[in-house]
């Protein structure tokens, strides 16, 4: 067999950091029932506590981008990885509602870092391959959700301690982390020029542009509605449709299918239709899934509308991703913005959904995420690289420009 080189390697291994990514956070998400009847807390007060996920996030992301700038790549996302793995065991050892929410925070903190790390390696891979292939590795973050959520699953139906389960699956995912951490790209952001110079840093903090904004706004509204999916499916339909456990677990096993499925088919259709067709289309996808949701008092008609949404959100990250990187002379800051508003979005989305369904109901909250679905599509348009033409968006898709090159100093 043809041992691989070493770019060829960088990608398996930062799939790789990209499915432990994703499974820590299944395993998360299934154990939040399990959580919340220990400490007898209600939705509205489980929503609260899982708004300090996006607080963690949001303030540690510009940090992040800093560090990403200023140390070699591979150690720095060796140890961010190792750092979100660490606080999965965290949230279960909580005795009381405002030690949740710290532990929460940390976990929020620890998932956003780790975001910006693995995402500028993905990006500097893309850029030396010459081709899509961020679409494949969030796909590859599904892969893993969908595989720690089986096992969450599988735990949480034999009554397996939550405290036990989480700190087991912590450990592992630490040591896979880390392994495949050895065969990363050993970059660093100050030795590629941009055209500032190669050794300036990006700010702590700058208000993004108005293209960045727009850009981050449309992430802002794919994520939201991933995030709220992702958490609330099941709830959703246990409360909604009267569906026994069992069946309600459907209701994210079909979303998390659905999206890994658009994720990992989502390069060949970018090289094909580009990137904005492929988010209006993506958009009124999920609008339909949602109104599919909104109408069913039944499990599987829900069910398949969370499949919908998925299929329709799956491509939205990577591709807003590739459009900041595009819009600014300074990528890095651009790509940094549009990931704390897109990720502070999706973790944010779980507490506000619970909000509204405590001072409403579960399916005006869902009204709220079919209108973002819709404002996607619309919003679609700002994807379209600078100076180009909307009939060209294709071509531009399945050839690398100046503009994507300069990514790399993310």
């Amino acid at each position: 067999m043809r041992r691989l080189d070493g770019l060829a390697r960088a990608r398996v291994a930062v799939s790789a950091v990209f499915a432990i990514h994703g499974a820590v956070a299944g395993s998360f998400a299934t154990r939040i029932p399990w959580i919340a009847e220990r400490l007898h807390v209600d939705p509205g007060a489980l929503g609260l506590a899982l708004i300090a996920p996006a607080v963690g996030s949001i303030a540690t992301m510009p940090l992040a981008a800093r560090l990403v700038h200023r140390y070699r790549g591979r150690p720095l996302t060796r140890i961010l990885i190792l750092a979100w793995c660490g606080s999965l065991a965290l949230p279960a050892l909580a005795p009381n509602l405002p030690v949740l929410f710290l532990s929460l925070l940390v976990y929020g903190a620890a998932a956003g870092m780790a975001d910006v790390a693995m995402n500028a390696q993905g990006v500097v891979v893309e850029q030396r391959y010459g081709r899509s292939i961020m679409s494949g590795l969030h796909g590859m973050w599904s892969v893993g959700g969908l595989v720690g959520s089986a096992a969450g699953a599988l735990a949480a139906h034999r009554s397996v301690d939550a405290r036990l389960h989480l700190a087991v699956v912590a450990a592992v995912l630490a040591v896979l982390g880390w392994l495949a951490g050895w065969a990363l790209l050993d970059t660093r952001a100050e030795s590629v020029a941009g055209p500032e110079g190669p050794g300036e840093r990006p700010p702590l903090f700058a208000w993004p542009s108005r293209a960045v904004l727009l850009i981050g706004l449309v992430g802002f509204c794919g994520v939201f509605a991933e995030g709220a999916s992702g958490d609330w499916s099941a709830v959703y339909l246990t409360n909604v449709t009267s569906a026994d456990p069992g069946l309600a677990a459907l209701a994210y096993t079909g979303f998390a299918l659905a999206m890994t499925a658009g994720r990992l088919a989502g390069d060949w259709v970018v090289r094909r239709i580009g990137p904005v067709a492929c988010v209006r289309y993506g958009g009124l996808t999920a609008c339909a899934g949602g109104v599919l949701v909104l109408v069913s008092r039944t499990p599987v008609p829900a069910v398949a509308g969370f499949a919908l949404v998925g299929v329709g959100v799956a491509v939205v990250v990577p591709l807003v991703f590739a459009a900041a990187g595009r819009a600014e002379a300074n990528p890095g800051h651009a790509i940094a913005a549009v990931a704390t508003i897109a990720y502070g979005s999706g973790l944010a989305a779980p507490g506000i959904i619970g909000g509204i369904a405590h001072l409403f109901s579960l399916p005006v909250a869902f009204g709220v995420v079919t209108a973002l679905c819709l404002a996607m599509a619309v919003g679609a348009t700002v994807l379209r690289p600078p100076g180009t033409r909307p009939a060209a968006a294709p071509s531009e898709a399945s050839a690398p420009t100046d503009d994507t090159q300069r990514v790399t100093t993310r």
